[in-house]
């Protein structure tokens, strides 16, 4: 299995300047090759990698790069391009690759060879060809028998360094269970983030004092003279408002769907759009920083690694349709209670839609789903109501019980 762990890199000032300055060289490649690929019909991603050698004996600066840095940058362009022609081929309007700005371009990617991680007396470095060693905040070992593929250098708009390194395992994922004993139907939305079949309601975290810092900064920097001292430092402050923001959105996404896919051994939600949700008018910051998409590719790539059944259904009509009987009632926004008039069947507006969920998405499963249904199952008659900082704190919906001593 293919995994991507994250670093914080801590060069020295020498450093630092070389590390931009390799940034910068590679998107002055990327952008020399773009020019090439808009005058010549039929270059491709391996011609134009052959062309480098050549290129070296003109463009001095590049023989300070190391050879498989260059080589994928050229690959990077060519990915970019077959992104844009899949995305047009699927209905989407699109126009063409752009050349990259300082602001555009702030990483570059060694692969298969040039690095070495090492990781000694507790103190680890970072050895990168052409470069030199740079200290790492080794926070998380990697898997065992884990061996590093690609090293992504990347600087964030904060200024901060980190090291995305791409490791590969030889080990499969888990086998899925062929008989699920264990499931759960997860319902999202922005007051209650998610709403689960075993009567649990995950609150949404609370942001609004990282978004008044970000927006009071936001309000700073326009006062600033544009591309003045003054007005980069405080740009360094919006983005770190913006990193915090992110951060701690994503801890809390990360734990919440990492509780999913090892407490369960199968997860249906609904297969959201959520770009098409956030263009819609009124309420659009609230759906966007709910980040279901996020939430949803969380959630599938770690009930892979886990051996979850991962099923994304159709989200049409499970907040009319009742969970057990069928019969579809329309409900404003504003109803918070189904109410069956066909019968008599009442929930949670929410806990209603997650049955419907479940029950998609063990009929989408087939083969190997328990005879029982939702419809089958007695609804919980309560809802433990958890709020986002036990999420965050406990790392799961859950928090372990403590001895009345220890409290």
């Amino acid at each position: 299995m293919n995994y991507n762990y994250r670093y914080r890199l801590h060069p020295s000032d020498a450093l630092e300047d070389l590390l931009v300055w390799t940034v910068d060289t590679c998107r002055q490649v990327y952008n020399h090759f773009l020019h090439r690929l808009n005058r010549i019909d039929d270059a491709s991603a391996y011609s134009e990698q052959k062309r480098l050698p050549d290129l070296k004996e003109w463009w001095d600066d590049l023989k300070d790069v190391h050879s498989k840095v260059l080589q994928k940058v050229v690959q990077r362009l060519y990915d970019n391009l077959s992104t844009l022609r899949s995305r047009k081929e699927n209905g989407y309007h699109v126009g063409t690759l752009n050349w990259k700005s300082p602001s555009e371009y702030r990483s570059f990617t060694y692969s298969q060879s040039g690095f070495k991680l090492k990781n000694t007396s507790g103190r680890a470095r970072l050895w990168l060809s052409k470069l030199g060693e740079i200290p790492i905040t080794f926070h998380r070992d990697l898997p065992d028998d884990a061996e590093i593929k690609t090293v992504t250098v990347k600087q964030e708009p904060t200024g901060k360094w980190y090291a995305i390194l791409g490791v590969e395992t030889p080990d499969d994922p888990p086998e899925k269970p062929e008989n699920p004993e264990r499931f759960v139907g997860i319902d999202v939305g922005i007051l209650k983030y998610a709403h689960d079949t075993d009567g649990t309601a995950v609150e949404s975290p609370d942001l609004s004092d990282e978004r008044e810092r970000l927006e009071s900064a936001q309000r700073d920097l326009s006062r600033k003279e544009h591309g003045s001292a003054n007005w980069e430092k405080q740009r360094r402050i919006v983005a770190k408002r913006h990193d915090d923001l992110k951060r701690k959105r994503r801890d809390f996404l990360h734990k919440l769907s990492n509780y999913y896919a090892t407490e369960y051994d199968l997860v249906a939600m609904e297969d959201l759009d959520a770009k098409g949700l956030v263009e819609l008018p009124g309420n659009s910051r609230n759906r966007a920083g709910a980040a279901w998409g996020t939430f949803l590719w969380m959630l599938e790539y770690k009930c892979e690694r886990e051996g979850t059944h991962f099923v994304a259904v159709d989200p049409a009509g499970t907040t009319k349709e009742c969970a057990s009987c069928g019969v579809e009632t329309e409900k404003p926004l504003w109803v918070r209670e189904h109410s069956c008039p066909a019968c008599g069947f009442e929930a949670d507006r929410d806990a209603n839609a997650a049955w419907n969920i479940l029950s998609r998405g063990m009929k989408q499963l087939g083969a190997g789903r328990p005879e029982s249904t939702p419809v089958e199952t007695a609804f919980p008659t309560d809802t433990d109501s958890v709020s986002a900082k036990r999420v965050v704190e406990a790392g799961s919906p859950t928090l372990k019980r403590e001895p009345a001593g220890e409290r």
